[in-house]
């Protein structure tokens, strides 16, 4: 059986495919009534034909989702810029948007790879030729693992990692690879979790034991270890960082263990990092990073921070290191929600034309932008917008209201096309491209 690692060579490269072409041919696809909001006029044209055209956004429909060319540039070279200064790979979670078009200006500003949370999702992301993914969970399904061992098999230069983080994990995967007839090993990272967290062994000791199954393994190969410490924390409060340091401490620990018993094949990936706590994982997981393996074992640290590239007006706003209250090179909120008032019941109160169907609401309401209100509730199709001493004349039926949003990740998925515009706040927006998506 052939091993294949994730040694010094390969952890350590920083190109990463992914089919430009292939990613270009969605400006081909035909437009219609499935793509909510979409104007009548551009059904029946592709989307190449529709942005030729010159569309502004006050020729769409209500409710609309929107993002920023600009903003999603200015955030990609500001993460890039960062995390090399840092000393660390940056492997955005790609389950953020699921826009292959994303993912090409990620992984085209450096990205080492792609972090996905299902094995879906790394089938799509494989149906456009992305080389390297990082499976940020365990893979325990039969009709998965039996995927993952045809297409390494079919492709060996396609590096894939993915999780476990029990003894049992370890033992269902042996047994459907055995099944599948795999002929290459599975790349795999012990996942360190934290009390009352999400997935994880839930100590060192029981990680080892995970590590050490992972050793005996015919199927099997040990590339390092990592996890997710924002299941931990929700916010920058002092406790809630030092529950953070206190888990990342214990991930590093692992780390060096498993190095000292000379447990990895060749090298090793340690991992960690959402959009929330990336300057922890910096700061406790960076001084470990030694590509060349001058201290024993050839180390990357890769981040997995995914929400970065769209942030936004709400929790990651509040919390990230990189918001503008933290950071001389912030960044911005590059997606806005748009939604019609359709009704003014009673004084105070507008019902706008966006829901929790169009809009996230999981992080926090939509804000309104541009006039004094706050939304109070949202309904299927509907947002409740109190104006303080309102009447009726202070938002007319038929007013369109910008919102802004929290949580790119429940806004992206909620969306099949979403316009990309020139400029959020000018007068009249152009729509300059559309980013597909793939929920």
């Amino acid at each position: 059986m052939n091993s294949i690692t994730g040694g010094a060579e390969s952890a350590g490269r920083s190109e990463v495919a992914i089919d430009e072409k292939a990613v270009a041919a969605l400006h081909d696809r035909r437009l219609g009534p499935e793509h909510k909001s979409l104007p009548p006029a551009a059904w029946g044209r592709t989307a190449r034909q529709f942005l030729d055209s010159g569309p502004h956004l006050d020729e769409f429909q209500t409710p609309l989702l929107t993002v920023d060319r600009a903003a999603v540039a200015a955030n990609v070279a500001v993460m890039a810029d960062w995390a090399a200064a840092a000393g660390v790979r940056l492997a955005p979670h790609g389950k953020t948007t699921m826009s292959p078009q994303l993912w090409a200006q990620q992984l085209a500003a450096g990205s080492w790879g792609l972090t996905f949370a299902t094995i879906w999702q790394v089938q799509a992301a494989r149906a456009f030729g992305v080389s390297r993914v990082l499976l940020a969970n365990a893979l325990v399904d039969p009709a998965g693992l039996r995927w993952i061992a045809a297409e390494s098999a079919q492709d060996p230069a396609f590096e894939f990692y993915c999780w476990a983080d029990s003894v049992e994990t370890v033992a269902v995967m042996d047994e459907h690879l055995r099944a599948a007839g795999a002929h290459t090993r599975l790349r795999v990272i012990v996942e360190l979790g934290g009390p009352h967290g999400r997935t994880g062994a839930r100590s060192v000791a029981q990680a080892h034991a995970v590590a050490a199954a992972i050793g005996r393994s015919e199927y099997l190969v040990l590339a390092g270890v990592g996890g997710y410490e924002g299941a931990l924390a929700h916010d920058r409060k002092p406790v809630a960082l030092a529950a953070v340091r206190r888990y990342l401490t214990e991930v590093a620990r692992l780390h060096r263990e498993l190095a000292e018993a000379a447990a990895y094949p060749e090298g090793a990936i340690i991992t960690a990092g959402g959009s929330a706590y990336p300057d922890l994982v910096v700061e406790s997981l960076g001084p470990l990073a030694d590509e060349q393996g001058a201290q024993g074992v050839p180390t990357t640290v890769v981040l997995r921070s995914g929400a970065y590239i769209i942030h936004d007006d709400g929790f990651y706003a509040g919390i990230s290191p990189l918001a503008a209250s933290r950071s001389e090179r912030p960044l911005r909120s590059a997606m806005h929600g748009w939604a019609r008032t359709v009704s003014r019941p009673e004084p105070g109160l507008a019902l706008l034309d966006a829901g929790k169907r169009d809009l996230p609401f999981d992080e926090g309401l939509p804000i309104p932008q541009g006039l004094d209100a706050t939304i109070s509730a949202l309904n299927d199709q509907h947002a409740f917008l109190r104006l303080p001493g309102g009447t009726p004349a202070d938002l007319p039926v038929g007013t369109v209201v910008r919102l802004g949003l929290s949580h790119p990740c429940t806004a992206f998925d909620k969306w099949r096309l979403i316009p990309v515009i020139d400029d959020a706040g000018a007068d009249r927006p152009r729509v300059v491209d559309f980013l597909h998506t793939f929920f």
